[in-house]
């Protein structure tokens, strides 16, 4: 595991300093040092995963976790009724930059479709 890769556990262990939104004993939620919307929360589980394929098959409730902390995220932020984006990044063709799964949370303004068009659905 390169140093990279263990950010979230330094973060998890407060060796690494963080703007932490919410946590629990399975999840912590942190704000993006490099926000790329007005809202973006990042929400990763405790316990590493390489990516979300990895978290699903093992611990499918832990990935609903994340996904229900998210959206009670998105209710404090008052983003929720306004609309907002979760999102995965997937290993590295996807952008995904540290190896330790971690679902972004984005909204607070519009964002447009995913390739800068616009997005049905």
């Amino acid at each position: 595991m390169s140093d990279m890769d263990s950010l979230f556990l330094r973060i998890i262990a407060r060796e690494v300093p963080a703007d932490v939104v919410r946590e629990n004993d399975r999840v912590i939620a942190i704000r993006d040092i490099n926000p790329q919307a007005p809202t973006h929360v990042l929400v990763v589980p405790k316990k590493r995963y390489r990516n979300v394929g990895e978290l699903a098959a093992a611990d499918p409730e832990l990935l609903a976790e994340l996904i229900t902390v998210a959206r009670e995220i998105a209710e404090q932020e008052g983003i929720a009724e306004s609309g907002y984006r979760l999102l995965f990044n997937t290993n590295a063709d996807a952008g995904q930059t540290i190896f330790h799964v971690h679902l972004h949370l984005l909204g607070g303004e519009p964002l447009g479709g995913l390739t800068g068009g616009p997005l049905n659905g």
